[in-house]
């Protein structure tokens, strides 16, 4: 049902049988018999699928074993959760959270002690990718570069894994999920207390995320005690996490691309397109996109066309009805809208590189709302897949010279190249596959202002979960002359993050 190149079949054989991302096969059944072909309505559109293969004695009983009347050949599995819940393991919660979703419950009477939801992981130019680490993964020790005191960091507040550090060694937990319901506040203290117990690690200091309202920094805060809090701004810790799987030396120092979502900065504005000098210790803000209002908070997260329109403002752009994202926002949305981003009224400035694929999205017509995280950029890559961009270059602009402070790269020309393709009626794969050749040659132009030939360059942050602006952008480094590092052991995600606390806690 999917292809396969050795790297993938090593993943999905070997002893953490993890999911592995993988793109369909060609045609509705792969030139492969009917009871292969997979419904439209699993991951629809998408050219991936997640598969994995039978690991517990309940799967294999479901396919048949020898002498049954023939099974399916493939199932279709989910997680018993909605989106962004800890998954169910009691029989008493799951017939509470799970009605309306599922028609039954196969129960058993050996119950289920630590709930560990499966890994996922994709191949990336023959590299494994993890986009989230669990089962089979957690919760085995991750060697340290330098030793830390008994430290407990508690992640972010997306894809949180907390994780408890002593000596040489740190020990992350499974997958929780998203810090924004009283379920995952509880199964985070479950996992927190059970990874103490396995480790015998007694935390003496906490670390967590800068952000003043995470849940997870204020659960910090209510459980700490007389034992101090340490924060750790978001980048700093992912740059930090991606050294220290690394292993680079304590006195090493790299050039961090961090581009993500969401990050709290110390000027209070929500950072996410980031160009940091950084060592485990401290950084130092070299660059970063020019900031737009996030008007709204996250409702601007949902309605990918309000970031549309907020980069529209900021290039100077009029928001005229031929353009599908602003189409896409109600005349009355639009007024208040339009009124927030001229007097910053419910708006936070934000340097967010994910928010710009997110906005890029919706120009080109791709995605106007989404219904899960990074949906409209997720969508973007689809399109941009195999697509030749063709002579024409996107480009951001950079400033010349040096002045104070961190300098700014601008993606009003991108924006304004993007309108001016929509308009031409360009095809959206290209103008998709031009945009991401442009963010790949962005990394490179601040590679070259920013590193020597002796630095080593680290990708990370979501946006570098894109396995094509991650093969592009690695390539450019590399055939340029530079030293990629890229995360291979631990998620790029915030999924990494508690990993990077640790370092930089101890450090700082």
């Amino acid at each position: 049902i999917t292809e396969i190149d050795e790297t993938a079949a090593k993943l999905l054989t070997g002893p953490t049988r993890p999911i592995v991302l993988l793109p369909r096969a060609d045609g509705e059944t792969g030139g492969r018999a009917p009871e292969f072909a997979i419904a439209p309505a699993v991951a629809p559109r998408n050219p991936d699928l997640g598969v994995l293969l039978a690991y517990t004695p309940l799967h294999l009983l479901l396919f048949g074993l020898p002498g049954d009347p023939p099974g399916p050949r493939v199932l279709v599995m989910t997680s018993a959760n909605l989106g962004g819940e800890p998954i169910c393991y009691d029989d008493a919660d799951a017939r509470t959270r799970l009605t309306g979703l599922a028609d039954a419950w196969l129960a058993h009477d050996r119950p289920i002690l630590v709930p560990c939801d499966d890994s996922v992981l994709r191949v990336v130019d023959g590299l494994e990718l993890p986009l989230r680490r669990s089962r089979g993964f957690a919760p085995l020790p991750l060697a340290l570069p330098l030793p830390v005191q008994p430290t407990l960091a508690v992640g972010a507040d997306l894809k949180n894994t907390c994780a408890v550090g002593d000596g040489r060694y740190a020990w992350l937990s499974q997958h929780i999920g998203d810090m924004d319901d009283l379920a995952t506040l509880r199964a985070f203290t479950d996992a927190e207390q059970h990874l103490e117990e396995l480790t015998g690690v007694r935390p003496v200091v906490l670390a967590a995320d800068a952000h003043p309202r995470y849940r997870s920094t204020a659960w910090a805060r209510e459980q700490a005690g007389e034992r101090p809090v340490r924060t750790v701004q978001h980048h700093h810790a992912h740059i930090a996490a991606v050294m220290g799987e690394h292993g680079l030396d304590p006195s090493a120092s790299v050039l961090g691309i961090a581009f993500d979502g969401t990050g709290f900065g110390p000027d209070g504005a929500i950072w996410g397109g980031e160009v940091l000098a950084a060592g485990y210790k401290g950084y130092r803000r070299l660059a970063h996109l020019r900031y737009v209002p996030l008007a709204g908070g996250d409702v601007s997260v949902r309605r990918p066309y309000r970031m549309a329109l907020a980069h529209l403002r900021a290039a100077g752009i009029e928001w005229t009805e031929d353009l599908p994202a602003v189409r896409a926002c109600p005349p009355a949305e639009r007024a208040v809208l339009a009124h927030q981003l001229d007097t910053g009224l419910g708006s936070t400035p934000t340097s967010s590189m994910g928010r710009l694929f997110d906005a890029v999205a919706a120009l080109a017509g791709v995605r106007f709302e989404v219904d899960y995280e990074a949906q409209a950029a997720i969508e973007l890559e689809w399109h941009a897949r195999g697509v030749d961009p063709g002579s024409v270059r996107y480009r951001f602009a950079r400033p010349d010279g040096a002045g104070e402070g961190p300098s700014v790269f601008d993606a009003a020309p991108v924006i304004s190249a993007v309108i001016g393709d929509v308009r031409a009626g360009v095809p959206v794969g290209i103008i998709a596959a031009r945009f991401h050749d442009a963010v790949a040659r962005l990394v490179l132009d601040l590679a070259a202002d920013y590193a020597t030939a002796a630095t080593p360059v680290v990708l990370t942050g979501g946006v570098f979960q894109n396995a094509l602006l991650l093969s592009a952008t690695r390539g450019l480094l590399s055939d340029n002359g530079f030293e990629v590092l890229t995360a291979h052991r631990l998620p790029p995600n915030d999924g990494g993050l508690a990993f990077g606390q640790l370092l930089a806690a101890e450090a700082g």
